[in-house]
């Protein structure tokens, strides 16, 4: 993977080109591997990424490597309409991880974001939209559809006297009847999604219109919630009861004692694309200064430790994690805040920086960094 610098260099150079010569910017582009490719596309800003992905000569082999959060950012920045077309290039997972993403607020599902995301799995082709809504879990499409429709069932032969048909109610199959709650173009949506479940998976149709009937919304979020937070941490972030944790004040051997070693951090694979964090010598927090004199594992370890940090901050302080802000928002607090931390340790012990970063965790550096006064002239 190119620093960040060259690579930022390198979009400048294929976005030029496309403006002089698009056919060269295309040859440019097609000339470089796919992890390149994916490189340069979420090198750009994510407003950009829809002119490179115009000129990418195989999208389907880049869209499925993008990161689930970088594929999320460019929907939302093209605009939905006119980046819908990605989407059915996209696994199973990244339609899962969009509404991961993008459509939950704290701690349940938004209607609204999710709806807008079945309407764009929808404005891909059939094809996506039954993919994306079978890659969800089913208790969140029944709470869409419950606020989309009312679901009424034909009664059997022996209990059908006197019943009829309800006003407005469209069906599929003549057993269910649908009854928008709102606007046309939701019924119309649901529809089209119940003929399309109806002639590929009738058991999944069946089950999701006799949940809508019977099951209790506040069930369901909460079955929802689990699943997702599980997923969640398979990406990096923490349930939000766990993330909270990182502004717990330090206990007072966590500042008087310095471990023997930091406790060592896996590696996971990361939703967003982060080339390289600043760790050189003249960068301006000490916390970079200091792993930029680690050795190659050190920095590896630390390259993760920080992310995951980053991430418990972005959760912990409830930022729209679908949004393209956010993670650099997060970046920047963990950073500035496990900095000051990191200072005060070094002030204490009389220890070299890179020592006391080798051998305090991250999460311990933030926690006393957030209890300190703040500097002079911060708000």
């Amino acid at each position: 993977m190119p620093p960040a610098s060259d690579l930022q260099g390198e979009v400048r150079d294929i976005l030029a080109l496309a403006r002089r010569d698009r056919a060269a910017a295309k040859a440019a582009l097609g000339a470089l591997s796919v992890e390149e490719q994916v490189a340069v596309v979420c090198g750009a800003p994510a407003a950009r990424r829809g002119e490179l992905f115009d000129l990418l000569p195989a999208p389907e082999s880049v869209v499925p490597a993008l990161p689930e959060a970088e594929l999320v950012f460019a929907i939302k920045a093209i605009g939905r309409a006119d980046a819908a077309w990605l989407l059915a290039h996209a696994t199973d997972e990244q339609l899962r991880a969009c509404v991961d993403l993008d459509a939950w607020r704290d701690f349940a599902p938004d209607r609204a974001a999710l709806g807008e995301w079945i309407a764009t799995f929808a404005e891909a082709d059939d094809d996506t939209l039954l993919r994306g809504v079978q890659a969800l879990d089913a208790e969140v499409v029944m709470l869409w559809l419950q606020g989309c429709v009312e679901v009424q069932m034909k009664p059997s032969e022996s209990d059908d006297q006197g019943w009829s048909p309800p006003a407005g109610g469209q069906t599929v199959d003549g057993v269910f009847y649908v009854i928008a709650r709102g606007d046309g173009d939701d019924a119309d949506l649901v529809m089209r999604l119940l003929g399309l479940l109806f002639e590929s998976d009738y058991w999944f149709y069946f089950r999701l219109l006799q949940s809508v009937i019977w099951e209790l919304p506040a069930e369901n979020e909460e079955w929802a919630l689990k699943w997702r937070t599980g997923r969640m941490q398979d990406l990096g972030f923490p349930s939000w009861e766990e993330a909270a944790g990182i502004y717990a004040r330090p206990r007072r051997e966590e500042i008087e004692k310095i471990p023997d070693a930091a406790p060592p951090i896996g590696e996971w694979h990361l939703p967003v694309f982060v080339p390289e964090l600043p760790t050189v010598a003249d960068a301006e927090l000490s916390l970079f200064r200091a792993a930029a004199e680690l050795d190659d594992d050190g920095r590896r370890r630390f390259f993760y430790a920080f992310l995951a940090l980053a991430n418990q901050v972005a959760v912990a302080d409830r930022l729209p994690l679908g949004d393209a802000e956010s993670i650099p928002k997060s970046i920047d607090k963990a950073a500035a805040i496990a900095s000051r931390g990191l200072d005060e340790l070094v002030r204490r012990h009389g220890m070299t920086a890179p020592e006391t970063l080798g051998r305090v965790s991250l999460l311990r550096l933030f926690r006393i960094g957030a209890h300190l006064d703040p500097p002079e002239g911060a708000s």
